[in-house]
């Protein structure tokens, strides 16, 4: 094996499940060597693949769209398979940023940084429990150093703290955004820095601050090197309560963000973002006729896009599905659309449905295209 190409080598490490790296990299010298040097990391980036939640337990998702737009196959199944280094935590929510993911446990009491890559893994204990309407960030800053960042809103206390793996301690930020961050939005890391989806808040004379739905939404970034939020960062259009916002990643350089509004999606990618300033392009503008009744679900779905079939995949929950008879679970499915109308769905796999009795226990698949390998240490 030590005969075989660097290309050949790359190629074959590209068809290996990543949580089956870390034995791969043991078969010889010049393999692990490769993936040291980044050969695999560049390779890495053509496959599609990600990771996501099933009955509170992360699974890693990959799949295969070549000739999806040809009509050569209706739909490719992605390859699932529960992380069994992950079962000692039940999981409510995950978070990834450059390579690490940040797993959010389902009673609040522990976090768990996992790296798929190395295998390794680090348990964080918060400072202390609040309720489950914390929301996490994780991110880096110049240094590299891994932050993570903890909003907490008990309805009688509100405040952010933030956690440094360095001196892995806790201490309190003094940081108050004048706006709203929903606890259940996805937020989406970026070069280090995160990016939430955020809305106006206005007090209302005599009563207690409130937020209201019909105010636009808008992009606000915290940066984990000034441990600052920065200005409110403008969407490429207007939205109401109405209408569908959410937000991924497109590989480890750009933010895309969907509108919906019935019928109509809109997918647009920035060419410039940091956290001062964004510039948007449009990548997929459709209107599906006749009509599919496909709703996102922003509070427990996600999404991605695959350029070169210009196509966009979405996963939900079947929640708005007026089929569905059985509200005590849940079908997560993947949708494809595309330019002309194109319209695919497969569902994935039954699971409980976590909205019920619980409102705060939401299922949110993470899913993102190019996965990219990290060598940080745990």
């Amino acid at each position: 094996m030590s005969d075989l190409s660097p290309d050949l080598v790359g190629e074959i490490l590209t068809r290996v499940p990543m949580t089956s790296l870390i034995s791969v990299r043991c078969t010889c010298k010049m393999w692990n060597a490769l993936s040291k040097e980044g050969i695999f990391f560049k390779a890495a980036r053509n496959q599609f693949m990600g990771f996501t939640m099933m009955d509170s337990r992360v699974c890693s998702m990959k799949f295969d769209l070549q000739g999806i737009r040809n009509n050569e196959q209706d739909f490719v199944d992605p390859c699932i398979k529960q992380i069994a280094k992950l079962d000692q935590i039940e999981v409510s929510k995950v978070l990834q940023c450059d390579g690490l993911l940040l797993c959010v446990g389902k009673d609040n009491s522990r976090l768990l940084v996992w790296n798929p890559y190395l295998g390794q893994t680090r348990f964080i204990k918060p400072r202390k429990r609040f309720n489950k309407l914390e929301w996490y960030a994780l991110g880096y800053d110049n240094n590299h150093n891994y932050k993570i960042l903890m909003n907490y809103d008990t309805g009688h206390l509100f405040g952010y703290e933030i956690y440094d793996f360095s001196s892995d301690s806790w201490r309190v930020l003094d940081v108050s955004p004048d706006c709203h961050i929903p606890f259940h939005q996805q937020s989406v890391s970026l070069n280090g820095n995160t990016y939430f989806l955020a809305q106006e808040k206005i007090i209302v004379e005599g009563e207690e601050e409130e937020v209201v739905d019909e105010i636009e939404k808008f992009l606000l970034c915290f940066d984990f090197t000034t441990e600052r939020f920065g200005p409110r960062l403008p969407l490429p259009f207007h939205s109401d309560v109405l209408e569908t916002v959410a937000i991924s990643c497109v590989r480890d350089d750009q933010l895309a963000v969907l509108y919906q509004r019935f019928e109509t999606w809109e997918i647009w990618v920035t060419t410039k973002i940091d956290p001062t300033a964004v510039s948007w392009s449009m990548f997929l503008s459709v209107d599906m006729e006749p009509p599919t009744g496909f709703q996102f679900d922003d509070e427990a779905g996600s999404f991605f896009i695959d350029e070169e079939n210009k196509v966009a995949v979405f996963f939900n929950s079947d929640l708005f599905n007026p089929r569905v008879e059985n509200r005590n679970r849940r079908y997560p499915t993947a949708y494809i659309i595309g330019q002309d109308g194109y319209f695919k769905s497969a569902t994935l796999r039954e699971a409980p449905d976590l909205v019920k009795p619980d409102p705060y226990l939401y299922c949110c698949p993470l899913v993102w295209s190019s996965y990219a390998p990290s060598l940080v240490q745990l």
